[in-house]
């Protein structure tokens, strides 16, 4: 059988996609597929547009950004859309850097991002907002009066840095460049083992959530990664009924980085129904509208985007999972 070529965009490595081509579910689909790593969401998009790479492993606020926002970093937008949900964000949480142990600390200090206006940023903006800290964007006046976001000078109670990609942030938070920031992809749990505290889960402020989808642009595309779509859907429904537990800790390892112990404790995050795989890889309604609420929140005023999860708008592939 004549194999198809793919080229995914990962912030991270993924496990999921390891586990796939090393369970053979990868081959069985007619795939051959690689992975590259990208330095933040604008080049993973700006790969994604040129045809660097045919598949990008993102976030869904990054598919509303480049499909809807003309604004965005890129200043440019396609066709780009949803194929499938892959993960609730697999214990993605908000970190302080070593010695800090709660919020109070981090008046003043710097938070890091992958860019200002993104999902991961927004999240972090509500778990440090429930934890007492004002957002860098919210005024004086709309501290005490929400309907008056844009009014008065920022009064934010922390800075925000863009740091790209996760493992960029990761590093920032142990060498003093950012004194919070959200991680994952086991850079929470190596953060944790070099004494960064993690202050709160992201699903616990922010769920339901979805941490992860597969997008493409355009429904050439979107019809050549249907096969890795099928592949990592068998492939997560596979892990979470466990009995692929050998080799997801050992592609753990192997994809991460990680000591056995944590690699375990990341494993274990894969079937958890709050945190884990999607292993049906629909996007639901209601994920979805936690993650545009909080792009509306915290950049208000795109009237783009009221009507963005309507079906007739396109963020969802047709044959979307």
């Amino acid at each position: 059988m004549r194999h198809r070529s793919l080229t995914v965009g990962v912030f991270s490595p993924s496990v999921l996609l390891r586990v796939a081509r090393a369970a053979g579910l990868i081959e069985q689909h007619g795939l051959t597929v690689d992975e590259v790593p990208v330095a933040s969401s604008p080049d993973q998009f700006r790969a994604l547009f040129d045809g660097a790479i045919d598949v990008a492993y993102t976030s869904p606020d990054n598919v509303l950004a480049y499909r809807f926002v003309p604004d965005n970093p890129l200043g440019r937008t396609g066709d780009v859309r949803i194929l499938a949900a892959l993960d609730r964000g697999l214990g993605l949480g908000v970190y302080g850097a070593p010695g800090i142990t709660g919020a109070d600390q981090l008046r003043g200090a710097t938070a890091g991002v992958d860019v200002p206006d993104s999902g991961f940023a927004f999240a972090l903006y509500a778990v440090l907002e429930s934890l007492g800290l004002k957002w860098p964007g919210e005024s004086a006046d709309a501290a005490t009066d929400p309907g008056r976001r844009e009014a008065g000078p920022p009064s934010g109670d922390y800075a925000v840095v863009p740091l790209g990609a996760t493992p960029h942030r990761l590093t920032a938070l142990l060498d003093g460049r950012c004194a919070t920031t959200v991680l994952g992809a086991g850079s929470d749990l190596r953060a944790e083992a070099a004494g960064a505290v993690r202050l709160a889960g992201l699903t616990d402020v922010c769920g339901p959530y979805l941490g992860g989808v597969l997008a493409a642009v355009g429904p050439r595309r979107a019809q050549a990664a249907h096969a890795l779509t099928s592949a990592l859907a068998q492939t997560s429904r596979l892990i979470v009924s466990r009995v692929l537990d050998p080799l997801v800790l050992r592609e753990t390892r192997d994809a991460l980085g990680l000591p056995p112990d944590l690699a375990a404790r990341y494993a274990q995050r894969l079937w958890d129904p709050a945190d884990g795989l999607v292993p049906d890889g629909a996007a639901d309604r209601a994920s979805l509208d936690t993650v545009l609420g909080l792009r509306l929140r915290y950049r208000p005023g795109d009237d783009t985007l009221a009507t963005a999860l309507d079906p007739a708008r396109g963020l969802l592939d047709p044959q979307a999972c």
